[in-house]
């Protein structure tokens, strides 16, 4: 049987978005911070997925063999290094997140039954490459805080409380939600970016935080007056706030995930819920 394991490392490195044929306005307006002189650093966290047939010894493969092959390849090259002048992929096509993660498949592919390599600029922005040509995954997060009541308006109170238990109270209660956005899209063979970081992050304040922070859902939002705003009825909404908005700037949006609580979260996937729809 086949079997997926997972090897975590980190490195850091600096990088500067800038393109030599593009004017400094034009880069400015294109990479906005990013595109200052001489640069900015992360601190990068990789997660490489691998997966194969267990072998006898009960191991889809050595993970001490995995982790030299990783640091040999990929943290060695990387760590304390400027991306832009370390490998020639990134003067080609520029050390995005996620070009970066698409050429370190190209690094270990080679060596390792890669299945996914997942790569973390920052705590709030990763993405994602399984090796399909220039297609990857951008995740961005963002926050916003807002209080709900779940409860059925033709319900008695008692029959709210045995189907919600405290959270039918009838004040409401709150959280801090936490919403990740993950899209699909090709890397631009020469910016390196699958969408307008900027412009994506744009669209969620606009469509996501700013009518929802600091409200009351069950009264501030018209959709969920008639809609009991769980966490699973809360990520079908964005999702369907965020679809259009996503596919107006040239990418797909692939899956929105709230969590409510460190132990609570729902996700969807867009395909499937346009498909329900359909």
């Amino acid at each position: 049987m086949k079997c997926i394991v997972n090897r975590r490392s980190q490195f850091s490195s600096s990088h500067r978005y800038w393109l030599d044929e593009l004017s400094e306005h034009e880069n400015l307006r294109l990479f906005g911070k990013c595109a200052r002189a001489p640069g900015h650093g992360h601190n990068y966290v990789l997660n490489v997925s691998l997966e194969s047939e267990l072998d006898p010894y009960g191991m889809v493969l050595n993970l001490t063999e995995a982790k030299d092959i990783i640091r040999r390849e990929v943290v060695e090259p990387l760590d304390f290094s400027y991306l832009n002048e370390t490998w020639q992929a990134f003067q080609a096509t520029l050390p995005t997140t996620e070009n970066v993660a698409r050429v370190i498949w190209q690094r270990l592919l080679p060596h390792l039954p890669l299945i996914n390599i997942q790569l973390f600029e920052t705590p709030d922005l990763w993405a994602d490459y399984q090796g399909n040509g220039m297609e990857a995954y951008l995740t961005t997060s963002a926050h916003f805080s807002a209080a709900h009541r779940l409860a059925l308006p033709d319900l008695s109170d008692e029959a709210n409380t045995e189907i919600y238990g405290k959270c039918s109270r009838p004040n409401g209660h709150g959280h801090n939600y936490r919403v990740e956005v993950t899209v699909k899209g090709e890397v631009d063979p020469r910016t390196g970016m699958l969408v307008d970081l900027g412009a994506m992050q744009g669209a969620i304040a606009q469509h996501v935080i700013e009518p929802l922070d600091h409200t009351f859902l069950n009264k501030d939002v018209p959709y969920f007056q008639s809609v009991v705003p769980t966490a699973e009825n809360i990520v079908i909404h964005l999702c369907q706030l965020l679809r259009q908005p996503i596919d107006e700037l040239g990418a797909s949006l692939h899956k929105v995930k709230l969590i409510e609580s460190p132990n609570n979260s729902a996700e969807v996937l867009a395909e499937e819920l346009e498909e329900a729809a359909l």
